[in-house]
């Protein structure tokens, strides 16, 4: 069995891709600062017959990541496959008008620092076995300058550069790396349209085991001038739409 660990779990997509995965008999990993909501989602997987644990680590803090994996590595022996996709935030989404040093360091620590403890941990292991997969959930931020996402953007960019270079550096090695810009307000589980976040685990899930495609919009083609257009978004709507909730 293979283990997914994934970063940043919760009742929304975080469930819907440990489900995913689990029923190809993967073992699951959750990490998360809520040990009771973590907790919540086990018992949930459980029931399923899906094999999963869950692990507290506030992303904000190396130490605590680094504790969280050893652990992970300590139970289940290997990590396979990363998702990552804590929300971050202290501070609310932010205009670029109203940045400051502050709100945009805020972001950075836990979206682009975060991902650069993360795989630092689990990469040594991935190399030396010459396989493994990291994948990268983010929002439209990440593609598209938004000037109402300035603090989430500068961090969501900069998180893309990094997923970039990491592709460029280890697809000849064996790691696929893979991103995911997601342009559509996730809404509950069951509808099956492309903002249910089962839909989303299932094209995560294929993207995985096909490994053709490592970086693209979801849904593909998507751009926040179609969003726009399709749904009726006010700027404070906006704000949770970019900003990716788990």
């Amino acid at each position: 069995m293979k283990t997914l660990v994934i970063i940043g779990a919760g009742k929304g997509l975080g469930l819907s891709i440990a489900k995913r995965f689990g029923k190809e008999n993967f073992k699951v990993a959750l990490v998360a600062r809520n040990a009771e909501k973590l907790q919540e989602m086990v018992t949930e997987l459980k029931a399923d017959g899906i094999e999963s644990s869950y692990f507290t680590a506030d992303i904000y803090k190396e130490e605590q990541i680094e504790q969280a994996i050893n652990e992970i590595k300590e139970k289940y022996g290997q990590i396979d496959v990363v998702e990552f996709s804590p929300n971050a935030g202290n501070f609310p989404p932010t205009s670029v008008l109203e940045l400051t040093t502050q709100n945009a360091k805020d972001q950075f620590n836990g979206v682009v620092a975060s991902a650069i403890h993360v795989v630092n941990k689990v990469l040594p292991d991935m190399l030396n076995k010459n396989e493994g997969a990291l994948l990268f959930t983010t929002g439209m931020s990440a593609m598209y300058p938004l000037p109402i996402m300035g603090n989430v953007g500068i961090a969501m960019s900069g998180l893309r550069n990094y997923i970039t270079n990491l592709h460029a550096e280890l697809s000849s090695k064996g790691i696929y790396i893979a991103h995911r810009s997601i342009g559509v307000l996730i809404k509950s589980a069951g509808s099956g349209t492309v903002n249910d976040p089962d839909v989303i685990a299932d094209m995560w899930y294929h993207t995985y085991v096909e490994k053709q495609v490592w970086e693209e919009e979801f849904p593909k083609g998507i751009t926040p001038s179609i969003t726009m257009k399709d749904e009726d978004f006010t700027q404070n709507h906006l704000a949770n739409f970019y900003t990716h909730k788990k």
